[in-house]
């Protein structure tokens, strides 16, 4: 096992032509025969382009590893799971579900690697198309990230305005949560699209799960299926979303939220 480090201010940020070339690259110098990102949006916009420039066909969202070529992916939004053998030439190119995946709390099992430095001599910077870096926002909140909180508190299309969705965000800085959405919500223009949590959002599985006003649709339950507990608040007794909940309270959002802010003590 060893570190390759890629020091060079063409990588500052992180533009996809320029990594997946960067990936061809190190694939050519090492002949690697795997090739592993997380299933994210910075992983899920590298992978195939550096798959293309390898010739080679991704097995992506992976949940689990039988075998160094056989592994399990969900489809149909994560209704079925699908053993996938590859047998394809090297690398083989996984994008793998972090969440799928238990930490290793065990210090004892690590070492340390050697770290080189990849020789990038023969980099052709021209040949990474016509992609170029602009600016980057992002907005200033003291809350934890989504994609790796213990606690995530979801809204709905249920809640209307993004005024009202501030209800949402009030009682996750009482619970020191992070703040999801799903794609109605965030279609509407409730809040920003690095909230959505579901299939074309982000995959999530907190501690806690709480979704209010979120009805359950197949696209969401995929991003969120595998919390710990979920707990729903819905109008409808029927919503889909109370198939999946640990907890589930048939009752109006805009009555349940201003109570739970009201007895839920400050966070310290």
């Amino acid at each position: 096992m060893k570190v390759l480090v890629a020091d060079s201010d063409k990588f500052t940020y992180p533009l996809a032509e320029t990594w997946a070339r960067l990936v061809q690259l190190v694939q050519k110098k090492g002949e690697y025969s795997h090739i592993i990102t997380a299933s994210n949006s910075f992983g899920k916009n590298i992978l195939p382009r550096a798959a293309a420039l390898l010739d080679v066909s991704p097995i992506t969202d992976v949940i689990a590893i039988s075998a160094s070529n056989q592994f399990i992916r969900p489809i149909y939004a994560g209704n079925a799971l699908c053993t996938v053998r590859y047998s394809g030439c090297n690398p083989c190119m996984l994008s793998v579900r972090p969440t799928s995946f238990a930490v290793s709390m065990d210090s004892s099992k690590c070492n340390e690697a050697p770290i080189s430095q990849v020789d990038l001599s023969t980099f052709d910077e021209d040949s990474v198309g016509k992609s170029r870096y602009v600016n980057h926002t992002a907005q200033d909140t003291e809350r934890p990230d989504l994609g790796n909180a213990q606690v995530v508190i979801t809204g709905g299309r249920a809640l209307k305005s993004a005024e009202n969705f501030k209800m949402i965000e009030k009682l996750a800085e009482k619970l020191g949560a992070a703040v999801g959405a799903t794609r109605a919500a965030v279609d509407a223009g409730f809040v920003p699209n690095d909230l959505q949590v579901g299939q074309t959002g982000k995959i999530v599985a907190p501690e806690l799960y709480m979704a209010f006003g979120v009805s359950g649709a197949i696209q969401h339950l995929a991003g969120m299926r595998d919390s710990k507990v979920i707990v729903a608040v819905n109008k409808d007794a029927d919503a889909p979303i109370f198939q999946v909940a640990d907890y589930g309270l048939v009752g109006d959002l805009f009555e349940v939220i201003p109570e739970l802010l009201e007895k839920l003590p400050e966070k310290k």
